[in-house]
């Protein structure tokens, strides 16, 4: 996850920013870079690498200016190269940014249209040229980025420095986060309270859709329609030896909040945003197209993103795929006929029988494959070609971020493999991508419903059991939903394949019972309405989780419905992961369990 930092001070920025910066090197980056005012003037300094690398080049300058902004890239649009390490810069203004403008290519043709003169490959340059251009125009610097701050789409934070302008620096953010701290004679921003910690423990946390105006002494805080709002001052205890929580009551709650963020970084591994095609290593130690099937296995949460990603595989590339929860398939001996692939999914990479299914099936002649969040981790070191899923650290033991960065990896592979095997054309792999490329926005969208699956949650609690039904790829997420709501709320919940309601566990309906629907209105979704209406004639109690088309065209009164935003069939089991890992969360709070530690769970399973 990139880092920003922004400093509106009293004495010389461009150390302090890169201290800060430093506090962020957890979130992983390939360059930076910062930007302070020179009296009249911005100047930059960016460096591939690590951040002695840019440290190094600062110690050779003389930046002396108490305004700036700092930055640390993971590379998406554009490779990770000085030329493209933000800030980017007109002479007018500089921005730094985190996250992805889904709209950049639209706004970029306009914008050279009009005789803007591009430097870099990146999303972010389009930023600087839209406010720079309103700037020309005589706007002054506030109202330039409100001006240009709409026209914006996608999941973003962004730091604006303007010349001439000694105090002031603006912030802004839709999906991902940013922070402001509040200091004495001086302000500042950050990604997180981490990045604020060397500078100050009051801590202003921005909401999605927030942009903010900060001078030496003060920060004027507008919501997404501009009027001016107030957000409370919080003490952080963050340090630069732990994660934060920050304005959030529980790890798990701020990382499934993160996930627009971190969802959006792993796709910059693993698409080119520009040219809308899959990017993987050139070097993979298979070929796609002389495989004849795909084994997958993994345990708990990680399972079942396998069990999404089988339904990828065998739809767009015609690729069987064999699973199992690696505790079965380990005493099993499966017959593998070698030459195949196996492909290991697991949050932490030390999971004990996931790595005793990977070693049988390097015995057995498998291609190993590990899609992990942590590269050092054993699974790993054993795989011949590891697929980080760069979530980020993840300290709730429930897994939310690190299952929908999973998702996104394995989707990812499975296009390419589409790709490869010639059943995907190349436009077919431009419209899939597109799709997943709109998954950051389509998250921060779905998280908008928080404040109702929160009123929902205190009467789930007090029910003794829960269903949750789907069909399709909302299968695996009716399993993932029950799992979450069991793990932490300790309510005995089961998921269903929808279809399967009439052969026993119909039997389970009663006017006690709330039913969990996941129904995208998709190809399957009136055979889903059916099974509904079984629930709604024995008296269920049903909570449909759907989009706008699907809560008009439903036949059956639900007690609850929950509307996402619109979206392409592929990408739905990214989004709403979301509203059942909240209504999961909510109810959990809301009996009063440990969230983050929930009873007899360990985050890393390392034995039998």
């Amino acid at each position: 996850m990139c880092g920003i930092v922004g400093i509106v001070g009293t004495e010389a920025a461009a150390s302090r920013l890169v201290g800060s910066l430093k506090r962020l090197e957890y979130r992983g980056y390939d360059s930076a870079g910062v930007a302070t005012l020179e009296g009249d003037e911005i100047c930059r300094v960016r460096a591939e690498g690590r951040l002695a690398a840019l440290a190094d080049k600062l110690e050779k300058t003389s930046l002396k200016g108490t305004v700036g902004i700092g930055h640390t890239r993971w590379a998406t649009h554009g490779a990770a190269t000085e030329g493209n390490a933000h800030p980017h810069a007109t002479d007018r203004v500089a921005v730094v940014h985190n996250g992805i403008i889904e709209n950049f290519r639209p706004l970029r043709e306009e914008l050279v249209a009009s005789g803007a003169r591009f430097q870099s490959e990146t999303d972010t340059e389009v930023v600087v040229h839209l406010i720079d251009r309103e700037l020309q125009l005589g706007r002054d610097p506030v109202t330039a980025v409100e001006r240009v701050l709409p026209r914006l789409e996608g999941a973003f934070s962004l730091a604006i420095l303007f010349r001439g302008h000694d105090n002031l620096l603006i912030g802004a953010r839709r999906g991902s986060p940013l922070a402001v701290g509040h200091g004495d004679g001086e302000m500042f921003l950050g990604s997180d309270a981490i990045a604020l910690a060397p500078f100050t423990n009051r801590v202003t946390y921005l909401e999605d859709g927030d942009w903010v105006v900060l001078s030496h002494d003060d920060a004027t805080i507008r919501d997404e329609a501009g009027q001016v709002i107030h957000r409370p001052q919080q003490l952080s205890q963050a340090s630069a030896l732990m994660v934060d929580k920050g304005n959030h009551r529980h790890f798990m709650a701020k990382e499934i909040h993160e996930q627009p963020e971190v969802v959006g970084h792993t796709l910059a591994r693993y698409i080119d945003f520009t040219g809308e095609t899959t990017k993987l290593p050139e070097d993979l130690p298979f070929d796609w197209t002389k495989l004849s099937r795909v084994v997958i296995c993994a345990c708990g949460t990680a399972y079942l993103a396998g069990l999404v990603a089988k339904y990828w595989f065998e739809r767009y590339a015609r690729l069987p795929v064999d699973i199992d929860i690696a505790s079965e398939f380990r005493y099993r001996e499966m017959p593998l006929d070698k030459g195949g692939l196996a492909i290991m999914i697991s949050q932490s990479g030390e999971t004990a029988d996931t790595l005793a299914a990977l070693r049988y099936c390097k015995g057995e002649g498998q291609t190993v494959a590990s899609v992990v969040n942590v590269p050092e981790s054993t699974i790993a070191r054993e795989s011949h070609v590891v697929f980080p899923t760069v979530a980020g650290p993840e300290i709730g033991v429930a897994s939310t971020k690190a299952f929908t960065c999973q998702l996104t990896v394995l989707a990812c592979l499975a296009l390419a493999a589409g790709r490869a095997r010639g059943v995907l054309s190349p436009d077919d792999e431009k419209t899939l991508v597109h799709a997943l490329a709109e998954v950051p926005r389509l998250m921060a969208a779905a998280l908008r419903v928080e404040p109702q699956i929160e009123a929902l949650a205190k009467t789930l609690a007090k029910a003794p059991d829960a269903l949750y039904l789907g069909r399709g790829t909302s299968y695996p997420l009716a399993l993932e939903g029950a799992l979450k709501l069991k793990e932490i709320s300790y309510i005995h919940a089961e998921g269903y394949a929808a279809g399967e309601l009439k052969h026993g566990p119909i039997a389970l309906i009663d006017e006690t019972m709330p039913v969990i629907v996941i129904a995208p209105h998709d190809q399957i979704f009136d055979k889903t309405v059916s099974n509904m209406q079984e629930v709604a004639a024995r008296g269920g109690r049903i909570i449909l989780i759907t989009d706008a088309k699907g809560a008009e065209a439903a036949t059956v009164d639900a007690a609850e419905t929950i509307v996402m935003p619109s979206m392409p069939a592929t990408v739905t089991p990214l989004v709403y992961a979301l509203p059942i890992q909240l209504l999961a969360y909510h109810t959990a709070v809301f009996m009063g369990t440990d969230v983050d530690q929930p009873r007899n769970l360990a985050k890393s399973v390392t034995v039998e």
